[in-house]
Formats: structure tokens, sequence, C-alpha cells
């Protein structure tokens, strides 16, 4: 077997594959092996023919077929193996030559895993931020539990800042349209609570029960959804209930209402406990991703197109299947932000999907160069924790599929190298 290469960049490479019949016959006599159940000849079982009377028999458009279906695929392993290929995509075959069974020559078009310059990464110094609790954050905390557990009681006057009110509200734009989510029934919201956009709150003081509003705002500029951002909407709002809301006093009666608490100093202490629990968590993802993105960045190396698309769709799909859960269509999420799919995909699920490859491949390199893997008895006993999370049996089902195993072992193996990378950077 005769292999030439010729790289037509980084990522893409076609490999020139040419064999006679000294590799060619064994690659025959496996493919009549393979038709001998197809063949009936007299004074033979069925899979017992002989080679030579599976060839006379056998349809010889079938034969060749077959045959150079199994050559390549042999021929075109053996070759990406010789050249220490690593091939990210499924082959382009061009058969340039065949003469039956002695001669074939064929072109392996395919994108691959070039070369990664990692940096230093190991002299990378990254300090941890400093998670702080302000005497704020838990007052916010304990604002909120008061709103939770506060008495509301329903009066026949007009709305007072503080008041709940229950509406009905429906918003539309500057032609009439009705407004995506700008709309609901029944719906209890505390004055006061900015839980709306600016202004929407404050023009439902001194309503009275029963009565209906009208009122235009701008949404703010800043607005999560872009395109609303800075955009004209008029609201018609109905009063439906107005009630009274008592909150109780913050003291020791309190916080054994809300938990199991003794005192009201008990309850702060765990709310202190608990948000510096969550901001430090938070911290530390925000850390190892900065982390990992600078080492990703100063690391050289081309991206095969082939997993960027990939990572695109799975993106895409796992975009559509949220927004269903949510009740929205990926229509209207477009029509939300503004921008159609093909723009869409250019500005922002390429480039996510650009640098989540670029990641993968990188932290793979390191894993590679600090000789890091997950042991079988790592990986069982995860496995093993994760199915005692779950009692349906079909959870437990694709558990058990390797693809699973698979799944679970490269996560495992990306959280030691974050793991090894993050005490670098302390050092």
């Amino acid at each position: 077997m005769q292999v030439t290469r010729k790289n037509t960049s980084d990522t893409k490479t076609i490999l020139t594959v040419q064999a006679d019949e000294a590799y060619l016959k064994p690659i025959k006599d496996q493919v009549l092996a393979q038709l001998s159940n197809q063949v009936k000849v007299a004074g033979f079982r069925e899979g017992k023919v002989p080679p030579n009377m599976v060839e006379k028999h056998v349809d010889p458009q079938l034969l060749q077929s077959q045959f150079v279906d199994e050559a390549v695929n042999q021929l075109y392993v053996a070759a990406a193996q010789s050249e220490n290929l690593r091939p990210v995509s499924r082959p382009n075959i061009t058969l340039k030559k065949f003469v039956p069974f002695t001669t074939i020559e064929f072109e392996a078009e395919v994108e691959i895993l070039g070369k990664v310059k990692l940096p230093d990464y190991k002299k990378i110094r990254k300090a941890k931020p400093t998670v702080k609790i302000a005497a704020a954050d838990i007052d916010a905390v304990l604002d909120n539990l008061k709103t939770r557990v506060a008495e509301s009681t329903e009066v026949k006057r007009a709305a007072q800042n503080g008041d709940k009110v229950w509406i009905d509200f429906k918003g539309v734009d500057s032609k009439s349209e009705p407004i995506k989510g700008a709309d609901g029934k029944d719906y209890p919201l505390l004055l006061g609570s900015d839980t709306f956009i600016p202004g929407f709150e404050k023009n439902l003081i001194g309503v009275k029960p029963g009565a209906e509003v009208e009122f235009t705002l701008s949404f703010p500029k800043d607005y999560g959804v872009s395109a609303l951002a800075g955009k004209k909407a008029t609201f018609t709002v109905t009063v439906r209930k107005v009630e009274a809301v008592k909150e109780p006093k913050l003291d020791d009666a309190f916080a054994a209402k809300v938990g199991p608490f003794a005192s009201l100093a008990d309850l702060k202490s765990d709310i202190k406990k608990q948000l510096m629990a969550e901001r430090e968590t938070q911290a530390l993802q925000a850390y190892e991703t900065e982390l990992i993105q600078d080492i990703a960045n100063k690391a050289k190396l081309d991206v095969p197109e082939v997993l960027v698309e990939e990572q695109a769709e799975r993106l895409l799909q796992d975009l559509k299947q949220n927004l269903s859960y949510r009740g929205q269509t990926y229509q209207e999420f477009l029509q939300a932000e503004g921008k159609t799919e093909e723009v869409f995909k250019k500005e922002v699920l390429m480039p996510d999907a650009a640098m989540r490859v670029r990641i993968g491949l990188v932290l793979a390199e390191i894993a590679n160069e600090e000789k890091l893997d997950v042991a079988a008895d790592e990986l069982d006993k995860k496995m093993q924790e994760l199915k005692a999370q779950y009692t349906d049996a079909a959870m437990q089902q694709q558990l058990d599929s390797s693809e699973a195993r698979r799944d679970i072992a490269s996560r495992m193996l990306t959280e030691k190298t974050i793991k090894k990378l993050v005490a670098y950077a302390e050092a």
C-alpha cells in the first residue's frame, strides 16, 4: 500500500491511497466469506461454500460493489493511522482507479485536528475574587421573606404604594399590535416592588377596584428583549382587586415563622451563610471560565469547521428546547431579538460554538500533556452516585449506555483538567 498526503489547510488533508493485489486478496476473501450466506450450491451447507465457488455463483456487480466498499474502508483506516491523523469528519472518497481485485486507487479528503500549540499555562497566574456579604444583601433577603409571609386584606379604596393589586393587562406597540408576553389575567402585583418596567406601577396608584386605565410607556434602553428596548408601548390595565399588605415585624417570632430558627440573629446568620455559598460558587465558576478562555485565546490552533457547525447545531437544538419549555417558538424568539435566523447564527451561535470547540480542544490537549485520565473505578463510582439520584427506569437504562459512560467520563476529565489549571493559577 502506498500513501501520499497533501494538506490543503491546517485542518484539511487529502490522502491518496494505492494498493495492489497483495493487499487486496485478503479483502476479497473476506467479502466472499460474507457473501457465502447468500449463495446456495449443491453439496455445500449454507455459509460453507468455498470462496472460488462463491465467486462463480454470486452477482459480479454485487461482489465488486461490496469489495470496493470494504477495501476503501480498510485501506483508509490503515492510511489514516500510518499518517497519525485525527479525523473529525467522515472522509469524502473519490475512486480514481479500479482494476477488479488487483489494483485500487482513491483519494480521501477529510477534516482533521491540527496541531494545538499551548501557551505556558503553568505560569499563568490569576487571583481568585474575594466574596463579601454586606448588611444590605441580608436585608434584601429579609425584605423578600417579609413579603412572602405578609398578610393581605382586601380593601375597597384606591390603590396605594405598598398595596397588592390583582390586574388584567395587555400591551400593544405603536402599530396597535399585541406585544408577546405583555399581557396577563388576574396577575398579583405588589406596588413599589418595581417588578414591571419603570412607570407601570406608578400609573396604578390611585386606581380603584374595577377601574380601567390606559397609559403609554417606553421600555428601558437596556431592556432584555432587544426588539423592545427603547420602544413605546400602550398598556390597558383593569384593577380587579386591591389588598392592603401588612408586613410582619422583624423579630424572633418572625424568624421562627420562616424557618427553624430560635432568633432573628440565627436567621441572619443562616442567610449570610447561604448567600456566601451561592456567591462563592458563582465566583468560582466565573473565575474558571475566565481562566480557561484566557488560556484558549492564547493557544494557537485552527478549529475544524465541521466541529463548529456540529456544536452550533447542538446549541440551536438546546435553545429551541428551552424556548418550548417557556412556551415560546424559535421564530418568536428571533422576532423578540430583532434578528433574522441567518444573522443570529452568524453573530451569536457560530462565535459561541467556535469558542466552545476551541476550549474543548485546548482542555483535551492539556489533559494529554498532564497525563490525566479517569480510572474505571472512578467512573463506576460516579455512575453509581448518579443512578442513586434517579428512580426512573428509563433514566437508569440511559445511564447504563456506553454513550452515557463516555459523556460522564469526558466531563470528569474536564473537571480534573480545570482543577489542575486552577491549582497552577493560584500557585
